[in-house]
């Protein structure tokens, strides 16, 4: 087996001419995606087309560290791009994946990423289409850096922001700063790793739920939580919609110790990254059905309602505190940490 020969080798230059090396590693990646990868070493991948809409998103993935606890950058690089297209509405079916491979890096780390993401792509139900690598010298890359492109179906209309009315409830999947928490405790050695879990999923099945149990038009609209945090989320929709969003401190879903990790390092969960959480923007009548299904799911079992799309004209996030107070969360005009998906 190619994968056996390969495996305490490292990438070297050669691996990106285009001849018998980058063929033989080629093939090596073909045989650990095993049954995900549907392609057939043509120039283009050759699809049914559906008939209606499609939707289709990319991404690039520089995870640093890029193996951590209880994930990696092959699982992330697959989380990320269903996510993204099941947010919409859309039902995810094929992945393209590109790579940029670092020479020197362990052809072993190349397996570890690539089994991860394989077996991700088998629990989100998507198959791999397409790929690229490209191989560059030390120093110019940080060991592997991954791009993966999307393309899904709609069964039922998209997904908008422009959809989401007054009033509708904002509902969280789950926890919120577990990812960034967890990758920078694995960077810096602070201890908080082990109890302190990445939450990077596929959610794509925990929306299937979702959308089973309530009316088509129950949940207005979704974003997975990524870069940027709630906030993000909260200051995107606020400024789509022209209305202020209001979210109450007392029922951010935040661990107690990813709190500590958080005031040690000086930063707030609210515009921490994360990898499997979904916020909703839900019809206040719908609100108990999405949380049961929500909670039914292992990906949603922590689902809370944390906030809601006042009346209020106007471009700010509100954060009501637990002393009754409203003040205002501004939005970060930049990075407040380092890279983390």
């Amino acid at each position: 087996m190619a994968t056996e020969s390969l495996l305490d080798q490292q990438i070297v230059l050669d691996h990106g001419t285009g001849a018998r090396l980058s063929r033989e590693l080629v093939e090596f990646v073909v045989e650990v995606l095993g049954d995900v990868y549907i392609g057939e070493m043509e120039d283009s991948a050759m699809l049914p087309a559906p008939s209606g809409s499609i939707a289709m998103t990319t991404d690039s993935f520089v995870v640093d560290p890029p193996f951590f606890g209880n994930g990696d950058i092959g699982k992330i690089a697959v989380c990320g791009t269903v996510n993204d297209l099941a947010v919409v509405g859309a039902k995810p079916l094929y992945l393209t994946l590109a790579m940029i491979l670092e020479t020197g890096l362990p052809i072993r780390d190349l397996h570890r990423a690539l089994v991860s993401l394989r077996d991700t792509a088998a629990e989100a139900g998507v198959k791999i289409v397409a790929g690229d690598t490209k191989v560059v010298a030390p120093g110019e890359a940080d060991g592997i850096f991954l791009n993966t492109t999307g393309i899904g179906v709609f069964h039922t209309p998209p997904k908008r922001m422009k959809d989401v009315r007054p009033g509708d409830r904002i509902v969280l999947s789950g926890p919120i700063g577990n990812h960034t928490v967890h990758l920078l405790s694995v960077r810096e050695g602070l201890g908080f790793e082990k109890n302190v879990l990445s939450d990077c999923a596929p959610l794509n099945g925990l929306i299937d739920s979702v959308e089973a149990a309530v009316p088509a038009d129950a949940v207005r609209s979704m974003r997975d939580v990524t870069r940027g945090g709630l906030s993000a989320v909260l200051h995107e929709y606020s400024a789509a919609l022209g209305r202020k969003v209001r979210v109450e401190e007392a029922e951010l879903p935040i661990a107690h110790e990813t709190q500590m990790a958080a005031d040690m390092l000086g930063i707030n969960p609210i515009h921490c990254a994360n990898e499997g959480c979904l916020a909703l923007f839900v019809d206040p009548d719908s609100v108990d059905v999405v949380l049961k299904a929500l909670r039914e799911h292992p990906y949603g079992a922590q689902a809370v309602v944390v906030g809601e799309v006042t009346e209020q004209p106007g471009k700010a996030v509100e954060l009501l505190g637990r002393d009754g107070r409203v003040s205002e969360i501004e939005e970060l005009q930049g990075a407040e940490l380092p890279r983390l998906c």
